[in-house]
């Protein structure tokens, strides 16, 4: 699966010298931050909906949406999905709760 998102990773990366003409990607790249984390929270907002109304099928769907759109705000910093992934495997041996207390100090 991470194979997936390092593709998906590059193919963002791309299309940052693209045309908006050409490409939705770049399209919100030159539309800047703002308008992608718009995008971001109307796919949050779908993600939700789409689970309380409980269609799985639907629930996958806008999920991949909002993982999608996620990624694009992070190849907008140079960020990218390897580190989402480093700062995940480092909380893996920790409890939920000891991370947010980590967190508050």
């Amino acid at each position: 699966m991470n194979d997936i998102l390092q593709q998906l990773a590059q193919v963002l990366e791309q299309r940052k010298h693209q045309s908006a003409d050409t490409s939705y990607v770049a399209g919100l790249y030159q539309k800047g931050l703002d308008s992608i984390l718009k995008k971001i929270g109307e796919e949050a907002t779908e993600t939700v909906i789409a689970a309380k109304d409980g269609n799985r099928q639907q629930i996958v769907y806008e999920t991949a949406d909002l993982w999608f759109h996620c990624l694009v705000m992070l190849a907008h910093l140079d960020l990218g999905p390897d580190d989402v992934l480093k700062e995940l495997e480092r909380r893996f041996d920790l409890s939920g709760l000891t991370e947010k207390a980590r967190r508050s100090e």
